[in-house]
């Protein structure tokens, strides 16, 4: 079957889009999807969805504060997102300008600090390579003149709250420049409940960059392809997920981009290798996993490559189905909305 883009649209009333998160991280609806069925739940019902010796596999990236604002030399208006932060004083972005800066720009930011466009980058050239003039280190200035990069689809600045709510509560590796949102739901007391019951946890590492929320451009889906990411596996947790797999425990992927990481480091035959890589993974319908049994996901944009993930996991028309109905009962969408627990199709 070809697909196209249109195959993923579906109707969303803009007020199901989530602005701000639930009052409480596991106060969030979650939506069980096994299938043609699908059973409305709490966040907080998770512990007992799961099993004593079933392993969730959190990324722990953490957001950067990416954004800053500021002028060219030509005292144009410029805003720029970072997209990887490369060595102290190099970084890749994206920049919002009426004109693009020509190499040797150079941008002043935050009226604090200044960097020099030095070329473009990206596999089609779509992202702007930057290096510092006057500071010599880009964690250090993100740190102290960013702003937190809440998405598109969020309306407001952020605020206080986001500090907290935009990051997950074991984020402790910056490089993302948006959350792996799936892990958002979860605080310490849930974490402490699953780990008296058994459930055992494992981290990887994918620094997620601004590309996840660009659009596809392409009509069929087979021309698409995907930005680059970082990502890390450690050892303990390849050792923690061969150790399931004896046992006959479920691999559960926290997060679309815990389950990239982990279908990128894993062999044909479902090992999954300790290592650090660059993934440009796109999983659509007819991919087959090797490594996920089950995933806890947000609901996604239409028409995106992760409504194309999530379709492939949970079966096409299922997801379809299931999208429907949470759109029918008042879910809330994306990042700061609520979840899903989806089951992997049979092949």
């Amino acid at each position: 079957m070809s697909l196209t883009v249109d195959d993923f649209d579906f109707p969303l009333p803009p007020e199901l889009i989530a602005q701000h998160p639930a009052p409480e991280r596991t106060g969030s609806r979650l939506l069980h999807v096994a299938g043609a069925a699908h059973v409305d739940r709490r966040f907080a019902d998770l512990p007992g969805l799961l099993a004593a010796g079933d392993l969730l596999v959190f990324n722990d990236t953490k957001v950067i504060k990416a954004r800053f604002f500021g002028l060219k030399d030509t005292g144009g208006q410029v805003e720029i997102m970072l997209e990887r932060i490369v060595d102290a004083t190099h970084a890749l972005c994206q920049i919002r300008a009426s004109k693009a800066p020509k190499p040797g720009c150079r941008l002043r930011l935050a009226d604090a600090f200044s960097v020099r466009m030095t070329g473009r980058a990206g596999k089609d050239g779509d992202l702007f390579a930057i290096e510092l003039v006057d500071r010599d280190d880009f964690w250090a200035v993100a740190e102290q003149y960013g702003a937190l990069p809440l998405p598109p689809y969020i309306e407001h600045p952020a605020e206080g709250a986001d500090e907290t709510r935009y990051q997950t509560v074991y984020a402790r590796e910056p490089g993302a420049v948006a959350a792996p949102t799936a892990g958002l739901h979860f605080d310490e007391a849930m974490l402490e409940t699953l780990r008296a019951q058994g459930v055992n946890t494992a981290f990887v590492t994918l620094h997620v960059g601004a590309g996840t929320y660009r659009p596809v451009r392409v009509d069929k889906i087979a021309d698409h392809r995907m930005h680059s990411e970082r990502y890390e596996v450690p050892a303990a947790t390849a050792a923690a997920i061969a150790a399931t797999r004896t046992a006959g425990g479920r691999v559960i992927a926290v997060g679309t981009t815990s389950l990239r990481t982990l279908e990128s480091a894993a062999t044909d035959d479902g090992v999954v290798n300790a290592g650090s890589g660059e993934t440009d993974i796109f999983i659509t319908p007819g991919y087959r996993f090797k490594a996920v049994d089950r995933l806890i996901t947000n609901f996604h944009l239409p028409k995106s490559t992760l409504m194309m993930l999530v379709s492939a996991f949970a079966g096409y028309e299922a997801i379809r189905a299931a999208y429907a109905h949470a759109v029918a009962e008042r879910y809330r969408f994306f990042s700061y909305g609520d979840a899903m627990l989806l089951e992997r199709a049979q092949p």
